[in-house]
C-alpha cells in the first residue's frame, strides 16, 4: 500500500500509517502538481492531507490518479470547492491517528 502525505504531521499520522503497512512518501513543500508527481501520486493508493490550506492538491491528485482515495485529517473545514472530491474527512479530535491508520489499512 502506497500513501502520499501532505501537510503537517503534528499527530504523527505518518508513523501510524507506516506501522500498519503503508509505504508513505511525504510531499516536500506544497502539494502542487510537481510535488505530487515527485512523491509518486500516480501509483498511490491513498492521498492524506492535513493542511486544508493545500486543498487545491486534491483535484490535482485526482487528475493524476482518479482511483486514489483522498483522506483529509484536520480539525479545519475543507473548502467547499473540493469537499466532493475527498473520500473521507476526519477530525483529529474525534479519531486518533492509530485508529485512522488501522481503518485505512483495512479497506
Amino acid at each position: 500500500m502506497h500513501a502520499i502525505f501532505a501537510g503537517h504531521d503534528e499527530h504523527e499520522l505518518v508513523r501510524e500509517l507506516e506501522a500498519v503497512g503503508f509505504t508513505v512518501h511525504v510531499v516536500d513543500g506544497v502539494a502542487n502538481r510537481p510535488g505530487l508527481e515527485e512523491a509518486g501520486i500516480v501509483d498511490a493508493d491513498l492521498f492524506v492531507l492535513t493542511d486544508v490550506g493545500q486543498a487545491t492538491g486534491i483535484p490535482v491528485a485526482k487528475d493524476l490518479n482518479p482511483d486514489v482515495r483522498v483522506v483529509v485529517y484536520s480539525d479545519d473545514s475543507l473548502p467547499e470547492f473540493v469537499s466532493g472530491q475527498a473520500d473521507l474527512a476526519v477530525d483529529p479530535a474525534l479519531l486518533e491517528p492509530a485508529t485512522v491508520a488501522e481503518e485505512l489499512a483495512g479497506q
